[in-house]
């Protein structure tokens, strides 16, 4: 049936309305709309937002599909409201060439359950010593604008700076993994009491700033956008505030972890509490909030890590650091910043749709839920409150830290391009 009408939904949070859907945009948006020859799903004052978009995706495809691939992701995605991922770079071959990144991008053709636009490497096989084929990416199929080492930091300020200056031509973007090698040598955690008292090497919230900080300098003596991954200190806020106030072109992510989960939990032991960036402390966590809703920090971004059962269920040292994020990400969201009266459900759409489509330039996302648009939609449940359980995830891994706790907010349906992905919780 090539008609939807979604009946007494919630856009945005606001008045119920209803929205009808013909083919792939949105027909029209108001009060009794007719139902006839169409498909009536009854939203029952569920919000409506537009699809969402994650700038900070690892799908593993190519080379460690025991851990996720593009089609086990992308059906994450979807089952979280999702209908556009940014899949990073750190793949096996590193998606550092035209071909690597047009293989990402057709997986993610091939799918059908959400958009994948892949991140191109900054350098080569992220070595961090030479510019990897930035303008073959850009001019391939796959059509990249953002760029990242994530996993690792392009800590060498004249590679940073080539790349800022090479992207600037078609004004893509470098999004940097903020970690200043050095100084998180041996490092297993958030540097502080923490830290000291379980003996486990620190992780100083400088080692962060300090490369936020340059990085903005540079991307000011350029004169290009520079995007900062998964921002995780108190610190690092304040860097980026001030080069906001100074007119330089930075965004920045925080990811749903740092914002509800602290150090206090690496207590247990528990690996999967291990990340990277680290869990910070209570304060870093306030201060991120309160950046996220007054807009110093842009987007949330899940960084989607996932790891097989045996590279994190083992001691902590020998852990790999990371958390899977898509199918949470809202409901930690809705938990710490619509719960808490920090942003309305316009303000989630915001973070978690309109700003990141535009940084990454994602066409056809991020766009009103009005007549003539794309019908790239997500209905949520936000009255609903349950226990998280990973083994009804549709992603290939399990390492969550919220097994077991309750947190708010279910998606319900997800269309992309008008096609139901999610009906009543359920993958099509």
């Amino acid at each position: 049936m090539s008609k939807t009408l979604i009946r007494g939904a919630k856009v945005l949070g606001g008045n119920p309305q209803d929205v009808l859907i013909d083919g792939a945009v949105v027909e029209a948006v108001g009060r009794n709309l007719p139902a006839e020859g169409a498909e009536v799903v009854e939203a029952d004052g569920k919000v409506l937002l537009p699809g969402l978009v994650d700038l900070h995706t690892h799908l593993r495809e190519p080379g460690r599909e025991d851990s996720e691939t593009v089609l086990t992701g992308t059906r994450a995605a979807a089952s979280s409201g999702y209908t556009n991922v940014f899949a990073m770079a750190n793949t096996f071959p590193v998606a550092d060439t035209a071909g690597v990144v047009e293989q990402v991008w057709r997986l993610g053709q091939e799918s059908g359950y959400c958009d994948v636009q892949p991140i191109g490497a900054v350098t080569v096989g992220l070595e961090g010593a030479k510019l990897a084929e930035l303008g073959a990416m850009h001019e391939s199929a796959a059509g990249v604008t953002v760029f990242s080492d994530d996993g690792k930091c392009v800590h060498d300020a004249v590679i940073m700076r080539r790349a800022l200056e090479y992207v600037k031509a078609f004004d893509g973007v470098v999004a940097q993994h903020a970690q200043e090698p050095r100084l998180t040598e041996g490092a297993q955690m958030n540097e502080g009491v923490v830290s000291a008292e379980l003996g486990l090497g620190g992780w100083p919230a400088v080692a962060e700033e300090s490369v936020i900080a340059r990085d903005v300098l540079l991307a000011e003596h350029v004169g290009s956008r520079v995007h900062i991954c998964h921002l995780s200190t108190a610190g690092s806020v304040e860097i980026v505030r001030w080069a906001k106030s100074r007119g330089i072109d930075v965004t920045a992510e925080v990811t749903p972890h740092h914002l509800l989960l602290t150090d206090e939990l690496v207590r247990s032991y528990n690996p999967v509490y291990k990340v990277n960036p680290p869990l910070r402390t209570e304060r870093d966590v306030m201060a991120l909030r309160e950046a996220l809703a007054d807009g110093t920090i842009d987007i949330v971004a899940t960084d989607h890590a996932p790891h097989p059962h045996e590279d994190k269920d083992c001691e902590w040292a020998a852990a790999a650091m990371g958390m899977v994020g898509l199918e949470t990400a809202l409901s930690v969201v809705q938990e710490t910043m619509v719960d808490t009266g920090l942003l309305d459900w316009a303000g989630v759409a915001d973070r978690m749709s309109f700003k990141p489509a535009q940084i990454g330039q994602a066409t056809g996302h991020g766009r009103p839920v009005s007549a003539g648009e794309p019908a790239n939609l997500t209905l949520v449940e936000s009255a609903y409150r349950g226990q998280v359980d990973p083994a009804g995830f549709a992603s290939r891994s399990r390492n969550t830290p919220y097994e077991g706790r309750e947190l708010p907010g279910r998606v319900t349906h997800t269309w992309l391009r008008g096609k139901a992905t999610l009906v009543d919780g359920k993958l099509t």
